[in-house]
């Protein structure tokens, strides 16, 4: 952390004539640059903010980022597209089944290829659990940012749970690159809904621990009720998404208002704020958490049997490991889907999705074949940080580390 000190030129001259002149001087207050991050834990990974203080007061803020760029949209206009969903798990990589799913989508949206409803509903409820999965990890480093060590404790510990079902379904706790296009890698394995419905059910009563130490604790609301207030009108005009726009009051949700992978089937709420302000924000994911067991409970009532990959989409989806052993045809379709990669036709596509930290967008461009033309995704995390230039100023410095910590970002898809 480094630390600069600055006298403006006109108080430096205004000074200068005064000594002159013999007259006193008013030497108005003195700015201090103070550089927070990149390495700076509150700062929830490589962000640096540049700010200016009059005392404890920040004058102005910058937020620099580009620190853990990785060329992600570039890359992909080498890669096939299955050998980018790996890639896709690394932008929120708290949420990577989510990512997936977002990416796949857009990616079949493009081929005109629909998904069978089992896939649909797999999709669904490992999206639900990454969102449960994401909230979990940014409600106890929130919690551990304003001094509430034991909220991160019990988070994590549930968070633990759901990385051993991650790791039962894809083989993967972190990076799971579970999604494929036009389906999954592999069905849900025997037992494994009853073990999720078994998870839902301890849940309840475990995240009602975990916000009773919050909600009504005095020194959380301290630092948080009216601390970086976010209005309808700002948070519309700076794009922000997810639970930071609900939170100001906007009840734009994409599982509602453009239902996909058969959202439209589920039953549940849109939580929104009334304030804007980083308790709300809270409040907001703590809710999405209920309705998220909500909707998975729903999904494993009304789980589809069937196929859980498009088995018409013969260009695009790999076949069964026992037909390519077995058959001649399938073991030229696998090779060439692996060579080549998914045949797409020519066109272009957008598609966004609802995600853990806000609006997921993937704008596609193909020529035709296995490789995409170009690739561009519309980041929730980096467009939420732009607000910071707008509702910083005039806080303490102390109430930036909660303004970070209720904008739950994260520095994977915001700098891809």
């Amino acid at each position: 952390m480094a630390t600069e000190f600055s006298v403006p030129d006109t108080a430096a001259k205004a000074a200068a004539a005064a000594q002159k002149s013999g007259a006193s001087a008013d030497y108005g207050s003195e700015t201090m640059s103070l550089s927070m991050g990149p390495s700076h834990p509150s700062t929830h990974g490589v962000l640096r903010l540049q700010m200016e203080l009059d005392g404890e007061i920040i004058t102005k803020i910058d937020p620099i980022v580009g620190y853990l760029h990785r060329g992600d949209e570039k890359i992909a206009e080498n890669m096939t597209y299955n050998q980018f969903v790996p890639y896709t798990d690394r932008l929120d990589y708290l949420a990577p089944l989510a990512n997936n799913m977002a990416y796949a989508i857009a990616v079949e949206n493009l081929a005109g290829l629909k998904v069978p409803p089992r896939c649909e509903a797999i999709r669904v409820i490992t999206a639900e659990m990454a969102r449960i999965s994401s909230h979990l990890m940014g409600l106890g480093a929130f919690g551990l940012d304003v001094g509430a060590w034991t909220v991160l404790v019990l988070s994590l510990n549930q968070r633990e749970h759901l990385y051993k079902l991650f790791e039962e379904l894809t083989g993967a706790r972190f990076t799971t690159s579970y999604t494929r296009i036009g389906g999954v890698s592999r069905d849900i394995p025997d037992g494994w809904l009853d073990r999720v419905g078994k998870f839902c059910d301890q849940f309840d009563g475990a995240l009602e621990e975990i916000l009773a130490l919050l909600t009504r604790n005095k020194i959380f609301l301290d630092r948080t009720v009216d601390v970086g207030v976010i209005t309808k009108e700002d948070a519309i005009a700076y794009g922000i998404t997810g639970p930071n726009l609900r939170g100001s009051g906007v009840a734009l949700d994409l599982r509602k208002d453009k239902p996909y992978s058969g959202y439209e089937q589920y039953e549940f709420d849109v939580p929104v704020g009334t304030k804007g302000d980083s308790y709300d924000r809270y409040l907001v994911r703590g809710e999405e958490m209920r309705q998220s067991v909500r909707i998975i409970r729903q999904v494993i009532k009304t789980m589809p049997d069937g196929p859980w990959y498009a088995t018409d989409a013969k260009r695009i989806f790999a076949p069964p490991k026992d037909k390519v052993l077995s058959s001649m045809e399938e073991l030229i379709q696998n090779f060439m889907i692996v060579t080549t990669g998914p045949q797409i036709p020519p066109g272009e596509v957008y598609f966004e999705a609802e995600n853990p930290k806000g609006i997921l967008g993937f704008y596609i461009v193909s020529q035709g074949g296995g490789v995409p033309y170009r690739l561009k995704i519309r980041s929730p995390s980096f467009c939420n940080l732009s607000i910071l230039q707008k509702i910083c100023p005039g806080n303490l410095v102390s109430d930036v580390v909660t303004l970070l910590g209720s904008l739950d970002f994260v520095m994977g898809e915001c700098d891809r």
